[in-house]
Order: C-alpha cells, then sequence, then structure tokens
C-alpha cells in the first residue's frame, strides 16, 4: 500500500482529493491537512510514502513545503497538485524536490496513476503545463524586486510598500520601475499581473 498524506488548504478539495483516492485499492490515506506547515509533522508520524501538496496553503507554500520534507522525510515522494498551472511554479516545484506536478482538473484515475509513478522514484508532469515552461525561462526578477513586486499584489501607496519591505521610497519606486522594465509592463499592477501569472511571485 502506498501511504498518502494530502495537504490542501480548500476543505472541500481536500476531502475529495481523500475519497477519490481512498477508493484506489492501492492507496491508503493516511492524513489530511489543511496547512503547509503541517505537512513534515504529518509525514513523519504517519510514515507516508507520498505527499499530495497543494502550491498555495497557508503556514508554508506547498513548495516550501516539499523543501522542508527533503530534510525531515527524505524518503517521501511529493506530488505538487494545483488550479494554477504556471511555469515559474512547475521549475520552483522541481528544484525543490518534486517529483510531480499536475493539475487539480486532471481525472481521477490519472491522479491515481500519478502517485503510483511518484511513489516508484518516476517523474511525473502535466505535458502541457512542460512545453509552457520550457519556452517560459527562469523569472528576470531579482530576489528585491520579487520581494516589492509582492508586497505591491497587496495594494497600497509606494510608503505602505517601503513598509512591508524595510525600504525607503525610493527604493522601492526604483525595484518598481526595474521590475516593470523587466516585465514589459506599463503599471505597476501590470507587472505584479504578468508575474504572478509567470508564478514568479509565490
Amino acid at each position: 500500500m502506498i501511504r498518502l498524506v494530502i495537504a490542501d488548504d480548500q476543505a472541500l478539495v481536500r476531502g475529495a482529493l481523500a475519497a477519490l483516492l481512498g477508493l484506489e485499492h492501492d492507496i491508503d490515506v493516511v492524513a489530511e491537512v489543511g496547512r503547509g506547515d503541517e505537512v513534515s509533522a504529518a509525514v513523519v508520524l504517519h510514515n507516508a510514502d507520498v505527499a499530495l501538496l497543494d502550491v498555495e496553503m497557508p503556514g508554508l507554500d506547498g513548495i516550501a513545503a516539499a523543501a522542508e520534507l527533503r530534510t525531515t522525510a527524505p524518503g517521501c515522494k511529493v506530488l505538487m497538485v494545483t488550479t494554477f498551472g504556471r511555469p515559474g511554479y512547475l521549475r520552483r516545484a522541481l528544484q525543490a524536490g518534486a517529483g510531480g506536478f499536475v493539475v487539480k482538473d486532471t481525472p481521477a484515475r490519472q491522479l491515481a496513476d500519478a502517485v503510483r509513478k511518484v511513489a516508484a522514484g518516476l517523474r511525473v508532469v502535466d505535458p502541457a503545463l512542460a512545453a509552457e515552461t520550457l519556452t517560459s525561462g527562469e523569472s528576470p526578477l531579482t530576489e528585491r524586486e520579487t520581494d516589492v513586486l509582492r508586497a505591491a499584489s497587496q495594494g497600497g501607496t509606494v510608503a505602505s510598500i517601503a513598509k512591508a519591505t524595510f525600504l525607503s521610497d525610493g527604493t522601492v519606486r526604483n525595484y518598481l520601475s526595474s521590475a516593470m522594465g523587466k516585465t514589459g509592463a506599463k503599471t505597476r499592477a501590470e507587472a505584479v499581473h504578468i508575474a504572478q501569472e509567470n508564478g514568479w511571485l509565490l
């Protein structure tokens, strides 16, 4: 039996995934958690073989949780599942040690097969997303530009972004201007949108 931990912050989605995968003869859903910072403890406690992780969760996002598992439970394989098939997410998930990456509308049978393949040490990636990732390239943003755009995604003034990122107003303006140039955006909001669509802001 493949011992599976499911992590998703939406209780309805988490329950549906557990119910569907629990019907499989060789998959045992041993735990369900709603936060990324609960993943490691659940995996270790239940000696899980595979962790099925949503990308966007409170506490820790799924990619950070996958990276943490490399230390706390290196024998546990990771399958990322997301509503948003963003190329930047896929690249970062694989770098964090995930063995697979699929979107949530994957049919139940294919999802179960993905769990089996990842458990066996194989790599499973949504083909359309893989192709998009190959053509999209790495994020052009520096770590600081990413921080500033992430803060800008919450709305607010330059002063509020500066306060959130511990930078001066002028430095924030410079980073925003640079990020707009790199993304080809005409406005701050457009730069945020482009970066989010590419999965650069998680």
